[in-house]
This record gives structure tokens, C-alpha cells and sequence, in this order.
């Protein structure tokens, strides 16, 4: 018996085909060429899923900044039907999550989910969202058009006990070694 892989890998030039049509076969709506465009520049935050080398799921976010906020919003996360509760959806989540975590100054993660979606409602209870809100009207061309918006809080770093408040209002910070 062999072994699966699951891998991230990243969203290029050469492979955004891929995304637009895996896209088209896991979601209801479809993206305009800005979002593609947006993806391309996304780096960490956008991500394909290959299953023994095969492109089968992906995960896009961009940084949200309003309401004096900074979350991060996952514009897309899917897998195709036959691979799905493989732990993909759950590696690339894991991945989202560690990017914000590691950048420490996210006040949460959030998404729109359409309001009959109970799978994709339950995956991501699983990993501590909540439903917040619903939004009338929110897709164009499905039914059912509301969503729910699912948002999971996270912790924001406290400020560096290295960095040293001059009486100027200056900031001295230590450098710190990345590994």
C-alpha cells in the first residue's frame, strides 16, 4: 500500500488556470479576473492543495482592514467532492492559521459561507468559528442568496517586553534572530 501526500504549494502564473477551474468546479460562484490578479500577489495567503501531485483543493485569503480591524478573510477554501474528509481542508486551514498566528496582530479570521452550506458551516465550528451575522442578499445568482458570516478571534501579540519607550516617544527594539 502506498502512501498518500498531501502539499501546499504555491499559486503562479503557470498554474492559475488551475485555480480558476478548480474554482469553477467547487464553488457556486464564479470569480472576476481581479481576484486572480489579486491571488497572484497573495503569496503566503494563497495556497493549491495537491493530493499525490494532483491539484485538488486551494485556499486564497487577503487582509481585511476595516472597522479599525485587521483580519484576515478567507475568500476561498475548497476541495473537490472526491477528496474531501482527507485532511486537505483541514492543512490549509492549518496553514492560514499558523501565518496568523505567526504574525501575531490579526484580530480574527472570517469568511461568508452560504447559509445551507452545513458541511463547510461544521469544518470550520470544528476549528472555533462562530456564526456572527447573516447577511441578506449577499450572492447574486445562487439560492439561497444569504450567508453566514463565521469568524474565529484570535489573540493579538502584546507589545515585545524587549522594545524600550524613550522619553522622547521613541521605540529602542532589540533585534530578534529568525530561524
Amino acid at each position: 500500500m502506498t502512501r498518500s501526500s498531501i502539499e501546499l504549494g504555491d499559486v503562479t502564473p503557470h498554474n492559475i488556470k488551475q485555480l480558476k477551474k478548480l474554482n469553477t468546479v467547487v464553488f457556486p460562484v464564479s470569480y472576476n479576473d481581479k481576484f486572480y490578479v489579486d491571488v497572484l500577489e497573495a503569496g503566503e495567503l494563497a495556497k493549491l492543495a495537491y493530493y499525490n501531485d494532483i491539484v485538488v483543493g486551494a485556499v486564497c485569503c487577503r487582509i481585511d482592514t476595516t472597522d479599525n480591524k485587521r483580519r484576515l478573510y478567507i475568500m476561498t477554501l475548497g476541495c473537490l467532492s472526491p477528496y474531501r474528509r482527507l485532511g486537505i481542508g483541514t492543512i490549509m486551514f492549518e496553514h492560514i492559521l499558523n501565518y496568523a498566528e505567526k504574525d501575531g496582530n490579526f484580530d480574527s479570521i472570517f469568511l461568508h459561507v452560504q447559509i445551507n452550506n452545513d458541511g463547510a458551516i461544521e469544518f470550520y465550528k470544528k476549528f472555533g468559528f462562530e456564526i456572527v451575522d447573516t447577511k441578506e442578499q449577499y450572492y447574486k445568482r445562487i439560492e439561497p442568496a444569504d450567508a453566514h458570516v463565521l469568524q474565529k478571534a484570535l489573540r493579538r501579540k502584546k507589545p515585545d517586553s524587549h522594545n524600550h519607550a524613550f522619553s522622547n516617544g521613541a521605540v529602542g527594539d532589540k533585534k530578534e534572530r529568525r530561524t
